[in-house]
């Protein structure tokens, strides 16, 4: 497809501690493949990928295919970068929240992680699904699979347990982030809050028929 063959640009952001596998895991769904080789993240970094989307789309009421750009933004985890990863916040439509199975630190992170996120994101209730990363390691695990469930299902948030080295449900995770954001703008008009005076858009959502136009579905 060319630059802009879809209908639908949708910027999702993957946040938690440095080590819990966001690169490897948005790897994996978009090249389908597991990497080894990958370092520390420095800042921001971003992968993409071409979906289909079966739904109404914003403001429809007639359910079609709709071609879905992604755009899957990888932040890093140390403090250091703090500031910088928390400025792509409101540009972010949807988040995956991710923690090590293998690391009961990084799992009670994640209240610190929502903490900022619902302080820095684009409206009170952004999209959010939970992701527990290296199930595969099933013998190093130090996360209870109804810990991270009771803690979902204290935010109102779906639950993933995923593997980056054998792909289990990593399409899953995202599918369902990109489920919540489509429904979302589908009950959502034309029309949304414009941008902000310095060009930056106050919303999250754009089309490809209208480049300039921004939505926002809170």
């Amino acid at each position: 497809m060319a630059d802009w063959d879809y209908d639908y640009l949708i910027k999702l952001l993957a946040l938690g501690d440095s080590g819990v596998g966001k690169t490897t895991f948005l790897y994996r769904y978009t090249d389908k493949k597991f990497n080894r080789k990958f370092t520390t993240t420095v800042g921001i970094d971003f992968r993409e990928k071409r979906v289909v989307y079966t739904g109404t789309g914003a403001g429809g009421t007639t359910e079609r295919n709709f071609r879905v750009h992604l755009q899957l933004w990888d932040t890093a985890g140390q403090e250091r970068f703090r500031s910088l990863t928390t400025a792509f916040f409101r540009d972010a439509m949807g988040f995956l929240l991710m923690f090590d199975l293998t690391n009961q630190q990084s799992f009670l992170n994640v209240r610190k992680w929502m903490s900022q996120l619902q302080a820095n994101a684009y409206c009170d209730s952004p999209d959010i699904v939970l992701v527990g990363t290296k199930a595969e390691l099933r013998d190093l695990r130090d996360v209870h699979a109804r810990q991270a469930r009771d803690l979902a299902d204290r935010y109102g948030i779906p639950y993933f347990e995923t593997s980056a080295v054998t792909g289990v449900d990593v399409d899953k995770a995202v599918s369902s982030l990109l489920g919540l954001v489509m429904k979302r703008m589908e009950q959502s008009t034309y029309g949304g809050q414009s941008s902000e005076p310095n060009g930056s858009p106050t919303a999250s959502y754009e089309v490809a028929e209208a480049p300039a136009r921004r939505w926002c579905a809170c």
